[in-house]
This record gives structure tokens, C-alpha cells and sequence, in this order.
């Protein structure tokens, strides 16, 4: 006779090896995604919002009807581009606390940030002809960039290493006006202004 206990642990088994390739397809799928989604800003941001779907989906090393599956119109895959970058700028300010000092964590992450500046840039016309795939984005980036940056100041204020009335919005806006479309900043002038942003901020600072 069969024991209650085998028979949950044969359930329990049946189910996990049920539920196993689902997982694989969902990882697959999302592989596939970040592929289309990475090779889709770099072709962006050299060819155009424009390019064709065949130099993006040869990048990424998929299919047209990967694409167009997970973005049937081109502006969801635009939409998607700018999440992805958001989301990409987001995740690395904690690496780079743990890695280094606070005034300079803030510089290599505006510095990451100027990159995603660079990448929205190349997209400002669609970005700005009314699709309502696009509404969202704004506050998407508040919600995830400027939690952070306000930190990240506050974190380099608090250890004296930069002037303690520094202002998120100014310093936002600073970045924005320093940064250079990718195509055009060869010799990394952007990131270069924007260490002496971040130098300017120790000027009257007081551990």
C-alpha cells in the first residue's frame, strides 16, 4: 500500500516537472526581450527610431515574428527601449555605492545617466509625436531616476564631501544640458563636464 507521504512526495514531483519547461519558456522569452530590447537602442541610436526591423531583429539574433510578438507597433518597442534604459541606469547605483565613495558613486552615475540622456535624445521626435504608447514614460522616469539621484546627493552631502545645498532638479537639468548625442561625443567630452559638475559640488563643502 502506497503511504500518504509518497503519494505527496509523487505530487509534488508531478507538479514541479509540469511547471519546469513553462520556466524555461519565460526565460527564453525573456532573453529574448532584453536581446531585442539592447540591440533595438543601439540601432536607434545609430540608424534612427526608423531603421529597419530586420537590422535590429539580426542584431539581437532572433526572429521578425520574435519582434513583432512581443511588440506588435514599433512605438511599443520605442516605449520598451526607454523602460529598459531607465531600468538599466537605475540598477546600477547600488553596485557603484558599495564600490566607491559617495561624491564619486554620484559622478559615475551621472555619468551612466548622460548615456540614457544620450539614447532618449536620438529618440525625441518619435518621443514627442503624440502616441500614446509614450504617455507613461515620464512619470516612469521620475519614479525611478530622481528617488535615486536625490540619494545619491544626499549620501555625498551627509559625508562632506560635496556642498550640502545641492539640488536634485539643478543637477538633473545640469546633465541634461552637458550631454552630447552619442553620435556626436567621440571623445567623451560629456563625461568629462560632467566630472567637473560633480567637482564644482566640493567647492564649500565641509565634512
Amino acid at each position: 500500500m502506497v503511504s500518504e507521504d509518497t503519494t505527496r512526495e509523487a505530487n509534488a514531483n508531478a507538479v514541479a516537472a509540469e511547471g519546469q519547461p513553462p520556466k524555461r519558456v519565460r526565460a527564453d522569452a525573456q532573453r529574448s526581450t532584453d536581446a531585442l530590447l539592447t540591440a533595438a537602442a543601439e540601432v536607434f541610436a545609430t540608424s534612427g527610431v526608423d531603421a529597419p526591423v530586420r537590422q535590429i531583429t539580426a542584431k539581437a539574433g532572433v526572429g521578425a515574428g520574435t519582434l513583432y510578438r512581443h511588440f506588435p507597433q514599433r512605438a511599443d518597442l520605442i516605449a520598451a527601449v526607454l523602460r529598459h534604459e531607465i531600468d538599466a541606469c537605475a540598477d546600477t547605483a547600488p553596485s557603484l555605492t558599495a564600490r566607491y565613495e559617495p561624491a564619486e558613486a554620484l559622478t559615475k552615475w551621472l555619468q551612466r545617466f548622460a548615456v540614457f540622456i544620450a539614447t532618449k535624445r536620438g529618440l525625441s521626435a518619435a518621443l514627442h509625436s503624440g502616441d500614446p504608447a509614450y504617455d507613461s514614460l515620464p512619470a516612469y522616469f521620475e519614479q525611478r531616476l530622481m528617488p535615486i539621484l536625490s540619494a545619491l546627493i544626499d549620501t555625498a552631502a551627509k559625508a562632506g564631501e560635496i556642498r550640502s545645498d545641492v539640488d536634485a532638479d539643478d543637477v538633473l537639468i545640469a546633465t541634461r544640458n552637458l550631454t552630447l548625442p552619442a553620435q556626436e561625443d567621440s571623445n567623451g567630452h560629456t563625461q568629462r563636464m560632467i566630472a567637473l559638475l560633480v567637482d564644482g559640488m566640493r567647492y564649500g563643502a565641509t565634512r
